[in-house]
Parts: C-alpha cells; sequence; structure tokens
C-alpha cells in the first residue's frame, strides 16, 4: 500500500514526500510501539519508485546522525534519485527514543548549537569545499563529499522559534516549516518575524520557501482549494499534510482530489516548489 501511494502522489502532481525522522511513534499519531521506519531508508525506497517526487525529512533531528555521515546520506539520496533531496532539519525533541535507542540527547542548548553547526558544514558539503571544520560541536578535519549532488539540497529548518530557529532560516536555509494549527495569527506574526530576520542578514526575503504542515482532514476539493488559498495568500508557498491510513482509504479517489487540487493551486505558485500540496 506504502508503494501506492508514493506513486499516486507522484502522478498526481503532488510536490514532495516528508516523512517524519523518528525512530518511535510519536503520541499524536498512535502509541510509541506502533510502526516506524527509517526516515532515510524510506526516502531512497520512495525516490526508487517514482519519477518527479522530491523527497526529505520533516525533520531529522540533528543529534541523531553525525554531520558528516547525515550530510553525506542526503547526497547519496540526491544523486541516486537524479536531484530530488531536501535536507530538512531541525534542534530535536524527542527524549524517549533517544533514551531507548542509546542516542546521545544532550541539551537543548547544545543540541541549537550543534544545528547551526551542522549547517555551516552542510554548506560546505554540499558545495566541494573540503576544508577543514573546527566548531565547538563537531571537528571534521577533511568533509569529501564525492559524489557531489546532483543540485545543492534545498534546506528546510523545522520551527517557528523567533530567536533561534527563524534566525538559522535567515542565514542558512532555503525553506522554513510552521504548523498550521497555530492559526494565521501566529503564521503571519511568524512570517513577519522571518522577514525581520532576513532584513537583519541582508537576505532577500523572498529567497525563502515557506512551508506548514496540517492535517489533511476531509478530501474535499473546494474546501482544501480555500484553504490552502488563504495559507498563499499569507505567504506560504507549499502546503504539507498528512495522509489517511493506506490500508484503510481508497487512494484513488483521495489523490483524484489532490490532483484537482495541484491543478488549480498551481498557476498561484512560483518556480519551486512547483505544487501546492506535499504528502508527510
Amino acid at each position: 500500500m506504502l508503494e501506492r501511494l508514493v506513486q499516486r502522489a507522484d502522478e498526481a502532481g503532488v510536490h514532495s514526500f516528508w516523512p517524519m525522522d523518528h525512530f518511535f511513534q510519536i503520541p499524536v499519531f498512535g502509541p510509541t510501539e506502533d510502526p516506524m521506519l527509517e526516515a532515510y531508508t524510506l526516502l531512497s525506497w520512495a525516490a526508487a519508485h517514482t519519477t518527479r517526487l522530491e523527497v526529505g525529512t520533516l525533520v531529522t533531528g540533528v543529534h541523531y546522525r553525525h554531520p558528516g555521515a547525515l550530510l553525506k546520506a542526503v547526497t547519496s539520496l540526491d544523486v541516486l534519485s537524479g536531484g530530488r533531496a531536501w535536507l530538512g532539519i531541525g534542534a530535536g525533541w524527542n527524549e524517549e527514543e533517544s533514551r531507548g535507542l542509546g542516542i546521545p540527547f544532550p541539551t537543548l542548548r547544545d543540541r541549537f548549537s550543534q544545528l547551526e553547526e551542522t549547517l555551516q558544514v552542510a554548506h560546505r558539503m554540499f558545495t566541494g569545499d573540503e576544508s577543514p571544520y573546527t566548531g565547538s560541536q563537531f571537528q571534521l578535519d577533511r568533509p569529501l563529499n564525492n559524489p557531489a549532488p546532483v543540485r545543492r539540497p534545498p534546506i528546510l529548518i523545522g520551527g517557528g522559534g523567533e530567536k533561534k530557529t527563524l534566525r538559522m532560516v535567515a542565514q542558512y536555509g532555503d525553506a522554513c516549516n510552521l504548523f498550521e494549527f497555530a492559526g494565521e495569527d501566529v503564521l503571519g506574526h511568524k512570517l513577519s518575524v522571518l522577514q525581520q530576520h532576513c532584513a537583519d542578514v541582508g537576505r532577500p526575503y523572498e529567497d525563502i520557501v515557506k512551508t506548514c504542515f496540517g492535517q489533511l482532514g476531509t478530501p474535499e476539493v473546494g474546501q482544501l482549494v480555500d484553504r490552502f488559498g488563504r495559507l498563499g495568500e499569507l505567504g506560504f508557498d507549499l502546503v504539507m499534510t498528512d495522509v489517511p491510513d493506506p490500508a484503510g482509504s481508497d487512494l484513488d479517489k483521495l489523490f483524484d482530489v489532490l490532483a484537482e487540487v495541484v491543478r488549480q493551486l498551481e498557476p498561484l505558485g512560483r518556480p519551486l516548489p512547483a505544487a501546492a500540496t506535499a504528502v508527510a
């Protein structure tokens, strides 16, 4: 059923596929013991079963993987998918799964420091800079990255923290990700904060792809077009939604609806991303 899901998304013109990068299921979606696939294995599999769907995590906790190994994995995914990979990353939060699997769980302050350093290393490795990197968290003697990515993977930074996260989006990122359920007033405020950070670092605000995540709800064309259209008017370029359990839903009907939503909203979009919906 998962194969059918990604293939129908590909056929429907959905822009991208964004599984969570978690090792345990998270409480909002079910019990901890529910099945959870490792994200980069899943993304590689999804890329092999599609032709145009872009792929990334929503999002990788920075403490899960050493930056050299993480960025090598994202680059390999980009090469094997023909230039369809994104780096989705954030400071991380799930202490339970980290402790459960023996993954170090630094303090929030240290995770933000790791996040900034990983973003700095990403810009080196994605552009072929092999010079040594020395930070307070990580030291890389030679961040060699061969083969190089087909394109520099766009960097999406998850989270709406106004002092650190959105500042890092402006300084290092290509995209932000916010939660739709925060409401239009909060979302508008977050975007205005991001705009100010962009001004502070001399970055065009228009360079940033604004994305948000929300639950799909009733899959009805008119409602979704109105809802996603309002988000577009607010300034968002890409809306990510969950999808029902493939085993218990009519995927053909669902993606027929999404294909029509994409068709109606696509003229409102801009080249990156090329469509107005994504699957998370």
